[in-house]
């Protein structure tokens, strides 16, 4: 992607020395830059600003903010629509398309849409932040992100930075896009088409009046169809990390049901005697492959079967993502216009994951392989009789849910100029509405559990006509949860040019917001009472709402003090209720000692409210990732990571006595333009955080049981039954690094005009404490807990065009890191993940362009990582695409 395009930085001092006469004789428009609410001509700020303009959306194939997002290099960690598949076992805020900048959090990076907010993504969960799929991606003109804290002028939630999608204002005529694209080997193909009209010049007819409208379908991806997922090997790498709930099923063991078929001689292998607690008649004759595996390492364990859900579980969903955006722009006189936007966006996301999965008690009787056991002889009511059966319900059909979120956003104000001030307002009602329904696989659990305990499911075998019957009845379908997000905002701000100084004018500017945030959640009265197997209950009391007020103010002056130097300051006190408010600052210098040399720098604190979800959502049961239990690989020295490994139950709690996070920050940065076309930019930058919002990670309690083991619930046998996670502030967090940019531009030839380009982010510090006065503990180039900052990526795009003819190659790079740590495992490193992209245009008329392109170009494969964060396992879905090479080819024409 691109970095800040620098004009000739000669050029912008003296632009900023006549900014007075121009602004006088309107020879010079002033633009309004992401970063300071005082409008200027376009030209560097003492803060770095990123600028992606239309052309290059286009010429890089995405059609979505996620994928345009994605490719920063200064993201990290973003939450996207292949992790979200991975989170499929947690059903907590599915769907969600997040941007995280600096790998600080979702929570800590602010969208804009057109320089204001919209509604936050409804579902609760530990990420607050504006849904991607919400941003009208076919309307954007260009997107500025701010790499640096902005809490001064934006908000609380800008300590990371801000991302301001910008769309067309001033648009006639019609344009028509069209776009579709196959991957080479099969699935995850891509459909769209956006049309685009406006009518009115505003200069001419004094309004202008547009509107987009984009629909795209995106169709889901079976591991089946990868060959990289076999070429993992992961039944030989990572049998711990598959399933122990296989079919036929695994019967789990009391130690006296154990001891007593160990006396027996009972082989359930056939070939060495149980040592076990999971034991499966199958396991003789190889249970039942392909999908469920005799494999001794495997979770199963020797005695038991493994069901292997990577070779046939979706890695893609399907989607359906639809959006539509409107702008009027009417001059009202005397110096003053209106304004009125609509956005509204759909997206349905159909998610499959494997069937679902029970735990059944039945009597003794009702297992024929321990027809000749002495359990048979046990008295009718001893609990020893009871067989627990760890089973996988594949005649019940694959668990299928789907996910809708819609967003609305409707926006009126007015601008102009009064007494001198330039000054803007706005309503703001925005809005985010998710329904997850189940559509099959999700049963009712004690008709389950009942059917097995009186015989009429099989857990060994396939089931008959009344078996197959029960599990068609036993299935509960519609919408089980239901969140509602709502943001009322007043918003208002004026700016002047108050004096003139030896570098230009002493302007300042000052404004204000009102905002109300509401959330509303509601359970299905099924999912209240917990009859839902496999999905987790939060309880009867599980349905909430909660509002609060938020209220601020900002100041700002920018001081040109010489043609060389000026000062640019903000302030802003904002005030949550509940959680109190704070006063961020802000100071930036921008030094230009040569005209090929510009210095900046600037200085800041930030705070971050904690999020409505953070404070009051209701207790909700999980589950971690497949993970190392201590305790029980310390209890016996036999045992091994795959005896002592499973999925262990979280119990996930909000806290209203939560603190506000606070940050500070600073950053000092160079732009370097020898001649024109060719310049380099380079910018240190430094936060810290502190009170930090979080909750531990799993693997964090497990891997320090002697300070957090009371955060552990154990049964009478000392194994897991639960483990709390709990919101508190704890520690601080210090990230460090330096975003280099190079732009090349103008390069003209004989064989045409070429362009380079050149977005880089190397990460010098990334660590957190996990409580107050604890290590810091560093995820920089280390998978911790739930991902990994790269130490060094980038973005390189080489532009090449000539006549009627373009074509453009690009890299995107993520360096390799030392993967997640596993108790009783070897530690490995994740190779580096580069991927090369190629397309070509053709303006065959002014009206028509033509554009074909290759997405990974290569084909290169996802590196294997044995993380046990993700339901998905082999590979980090958090950053890398398991499509593969996908082909594309887009048609454009635009006439007025």
């Amino acid at each position: 992607m691109k970095a800040l395009r620098p004009s000739r930085i000669a050029a912008a001092a003296a632009m900023l020395a006549l900014a007075h006469a121009a602004q006088a004789q309107s020879t010079l428009e002033r633009v309004e830059v992401t970063g300071t609410a005082i409008k200027r001509i376009e030209g560097e700020t003492a803060l770095p600003v990123q600028v992606i303009t239309r052309g290059e959306i286009d010429k890089a194939g995405v059609t979505t903010a996620a994928e345009l997002i994605a490719r920063l290099s200064a993201s990290a960690n973003n939450l996207t629509d292949g992790g979200s598949v991975a989170y499929g076992g947690f059903r907590d805020q599915m769907g969600f398309n997040g941007a995280n900048l600096r790998g600080l959090g979702v929570s800590s990076t602010l969208v804009l849409l057109n320089g204001r907010r919209m509604a936050n993504f409804a579902s609760p969960g530990d990420a607050a932040g504006v849904d991607l799929n919400s941003i009208p991606a076919a309307a954007i003109q260009r997107v500025e992100i701010l790499l640096d804290g902005a809490s001064s002028l934006y908000g609380s939630d800008a300590i990371g930075g801000v991302i301001n999608f910008i769309t067309r204002k001033d648009f006639s005529g019609v344009e028509i896009n069209a776009l579709a694209g196959n991957t080479t080997e099969g699935g995850g193909n891509k459909r769209s088409a956006t049309l685009a009209g406006g009518f009115g010049e505003y200069a001419r007819d004094g309004f202008n009046v547009m509107a987009v409208l984009d629909v795209q379908k995106t169709t889901s991806l079976n591991a089946s169809r990868r060959k990289f997922i076999k070429e993992l090997d992961i039944p030989g790498r990572l049998p711990d990390l598959l399933s122990s709930a296989s079919f036929p099923g695994n019967i789990r063991l009391s130690n006296y049901q154990r001891d007593t078929l160990i006396e027996e001689g009972y082989k359930s292998n056939g070939k060495t005697v149980i040592d076990s607690k999971t034991v499966n008649p199958a396991a003789a004759n190889g249970c039942n492959p392909p999908a469920n595996l005799y494999l001794p390492d495997g979770i199963g364990g020797a005695d038991g079967c493994t069901f292997d859900y990577m070779r046939d579980i979706e890695l893609y969903p399907k989607s359906n993502k639809s959006s539509a955006f409107a702008r009027g722009v009417f001059n009202l006189g005397g110096g003053h216009q209106a304004f009125a936007e609509v956005s509204l966006a759909r997206a349905r996301t159909l998610y499959t994951g494997t069937p679902n999965r029970v735990d059944a008690d039945m009597d003794v009787s009702r297992v024929p392989a321990f027809a000749g056991s002495a359990l048979n002889g046990l008295d009718a009511d001893d609990e020893e009789r009871i067989i627990t059966v760890r089973t996988r319900l594949a005649e019940a059909g694959l668990r299928t849910s789907e996910l809708v979120s819609s967003t609305k956003r409707f926006l009126l104000g007015t601008n102009g100029l009064l007494g001198g001030w330039d000054y803007e307002w706005a309503l703001n009602h925005s809005t985010s509405t998710v329904s997850d329904r189940d559509h099959r696989g999700y049963l009712n659990e004690q008709m389950i559990l009942d059917g097995f305990a009186d015989g009429t499911l099989n857990a060994f075998g396939p089931s008959n006509a009344a078996g197959l019957a029960l599990y068609e009845k036993a299935q509960i379908r519609g919408e089980v949860r239901r969140a509602t997000g709502t943001m009322d905002a007043l918003d208002f701000k004026a700016t002047k040019a108050l004096a003139q100084l030896a570098g230009g004018d002493l302007a300042v500017a000052f404004g204000g917001e009102l905002r109300r945030e509401k959330q509303n959640y509601h359970q299905s009265d099924a999912l209240k009472q917990d009859l839902i197997l496999g999905e987790s209950s939060q309880g009867p009391d599980s349905d909430f709402g909660k509002s609060r007020k938020v209220s601020a103010a900002f100041g700002e002056i920018s001081a040109p003090i010489t043609k060389q130097l000026e000062l640019q300051a903000a302030l802003r006190y904002e005030h949550y209720q509940v959680s109190g408010g704070a006063a961020s600052p802000k100071v930036g210098l921008k030094y230009v000692p040569m005209p090929e040399l510009l210095l900046r720098a600037s200085v800041g604190k930030g705070f971050r409210a904690p999020s409505l979800s953070d404070l009051y959502r209701p207790l909700t049961q999980g589950s971690s990732a497949t993970l190392v239990d201590p305790v029980c690989l310390a209890a016996d020295p036999e045992n091994t990571p795959t005896d002592c490994s499973d999925i262990w139950t979280t119990l996930n709690y909000s806290n209203a006595k939560l603190k506000p996070e606070k940050s500070r920050q600073f950053s000092l940065g160079a732009v370097f333009e020898p001649r024109r076309g060719v310049s380099l930019n380079v910018d240190y930058w430094n936060i810290e955080k502190t009170n930090l919002i979080s909750t531990l990670g799993v693997d964090v309690i497990l891997g320090n049981l002697a300070k957090y083991g009371g955060l552990v619930h154990r049964d009478e046998d000392n194994v897991i039954e639960a483990i709390d996670l709990v919101k508190e502030n704890r520690g601080k967090q210090r990230i460090s690094g330096v975003d280099l940019g190079v732009a090349l531009t103008n390069l003209k030839t004989g064989f045409g005009q070429f362009g380079l380009r050149l977005n880089g982010t190397l990460t010098l510090k990334s660590k957190q404490q996990t409580g107050d006065g604890d290590p810091f503990v560093s995820n920089l180039g280390v998978f911790i807990n739930d991902g990994v900052v790269q130490r060094w990526r980038h973005s390189l795009t080489l532009d090449w065009e000539h006549g009627p003819f373009s074509m453009t190659v690009s890299n995107s790079y993520l360096q390799g890191y030392d993967d997640q740590h596993i108790i009783g495992k070897p530690d490995i490193k994740v190779g580096a993940y580069s991927l090369w992209n190629l397309s070509g245009g053709w303006d065959v008329t002014k009206s028509l362009t033509l554009r074909a392109g290759v997405q990974n170009l290569f084909d290169k494969s996802p590196p294997f990582s044995q993380q046990a964060y993700f339901f998905l396992s082999g590979y980090d879905p958090s950053y890398t695409d398991p499509r593969g090479r996908f082909v594309y080819a887009s048609v454009k024409y635009a006439f007025k």
